[in-house]
């Protein structure tokens, strides 16, 4: 260590006012003590605040107000190789931390602080010890005694790639929870909202506050099961290799509202902890109903088309007519309807003079109602069957054609 005069050290030792212990002795850095300081009143601060300079995450350096490197943490000498002795006592960084041509440039903006309010960043190639050079971004502020005067500078530096890493980190979460156009959320290892942006609020129809620490189940009438089965297994086990497609009802002021959000799932672990602690589930979904619901309306289709096309041919086999209608009835009410019946006009065909008087209909054939099963020729009698006015059997008359539709109980 490199000694210096004793107004020098006392000055910037009171300026800090005993938070002068990133240089402890015990701790590897270095301290410089006056004959009128006893090291005995002030090793137990010394120690543990040494401790805590040491545990910082960023490399820490400071000056006195004459460029005196008075304090040096394990951080700074894991990233330029010189360690809290070599560096503390030193004045300025030429030759050794900086380049001799780059010196009194850089030392010139560091120092600078010193008379300027807040914190100032920049950014510096410094050297190594083995002679590397390694770019660092610096936040330095001023360090003032208590007459308000400034004694000297500190100087938090890391690696440029690992503070742009963290930069992007740090920005992309903050997007996501602020501009992403799909539903971000935050759930807790309660299974609980704890942050929730815009988007993933309107979605539950609720706002972004009231929506934290609720259970699931009050925000969500239907799927709030399989849900939540999804994030214990993402707490258990890690996140699902593809994403998942979750129907869920939605309570809101408006009404209940059925959805489908495509979702994937994150486990989200303490990047401080020496084991992973799960701190939750991050859960990122879209609305995809629509999309489904085209989907299924395509896929529906397709299959109607594949049963209508399957009842010709059965039909078009069979030489008894009604037989041919049973046939074709039971495989065209799969993707249509759950229950279906043949009704034949008495008397044939209806003329224009007959269709505007009563309509009387005979049962023909029938599916069973309530259950399953081949459709059943109706009994011989010849019975009519009673129909209400607006019946859906009497629209059928008027529109010559098949009518399907949604009724409350068998005709």
């Amino acid at each position: 260590m490199i000694a210096r005069s004793e107004p020098t050290c006392r000055t910037y030792g009171r300026s800090l006012q005993g938070v002068q212990v990133s240089a402890s002795r015990r701790s590897g850095t270095t301290d410089e003590l006056g004959p009128d300081e006893p090291e005995r009143e002030n090793s137990d601060g010394s120690d543990l605040l040494a401790a805590l300079l040491d545990g910082m995450d960023a490399a820490l350096c400071a000056f006195d107000a004459d460029g005196v490197v008075t304090h040096w943490n394990r951080e700074a000498e894991r990233i330029l190789g010189w360690s809290a002795d070599e560096a503390v006592g030193r004045r300025g960084l030429a030759g050794w931390a900086v380049r001799a041509a780059d010196a009194e440039e850089v030392e010139g903006r560091l120092l600078s602080v010193m008379h300027a309010p807040g914190r100032q960043v920049h950014e510096f190639a410094l050297l190594t010890k083995d002679g590397g050079r390694v770019l660092v971004r610096t936040q330095s502020a001023a360090v003032r005694g208590p007459d308000g005067k400034p004694a000297g500078v500190y100087c938090a530096f890391s690696e440029v790639h690992a503070q742009i890493d963290l930069e992007r980190s740090i920005a992309l979460s903050e997007a996501l929870f602020e501009d992403a156009s799909w539903g971000v959320v935050l759930v807790d290892v309660d299974l609980r909202p704890a942050v929730v942006n815009a988007h993933a609020a309107r979605a539950l129809g609720t706002g972004r506050t009231s929506v934290l620490g609720r259970p699931l189940g009050e925000l969500l009438s239907q799927g709030v099961e399989e849900l939540e089965s999804a994030l214990q297994h993402v707490l258990a086990e890690g996140a699902p290799p593809a994403p998942a497609e979750v129907w869920v009802t939605v309570r809101a002021t408006e009404g209940e509202k059925r959805r489908c959000w495509r979702s994937g799932f994150l486990r989200l672990a303490s990047p401080l902890a020496e084991e992973p602690v799960p701190l939750g589930v991050g859960w990122l979904f879209q609305d995809v109903t629509e999309a489904k619901q085209v989907e299924q309306e395509a896929s529906l289709l397709r299959f109607r088309t594949q049963q209508l096309h399957r009842a010709s041919r059965a039909a078009a086999e069979c030489e008894d007519p009604a037989e041919a209608a049973t046939v074709h009835l039971d495989f065209a009410l799969a993707g249509f309807a759950d229950h279906a019946v043949i009704d034949r006009v008495v008397g044939g065909a209806l003329t224009d003079t007959q269709a505007e008087g009563p309509v009387r209909l005979v049962r023909v054939a029938a599916t069973p109602s309530g259950a399953p099963g081949p459709s059943k020729l109706a009994d011989l009698a010849g019975l009519p069957v009673r129909y209400a006015e607006g019946h859906p059997a009497l629209q059928c008359v008027e529109r010559v054609g098949a009518l399907r539709a949604s009724a409350g109980g068998a005709p």
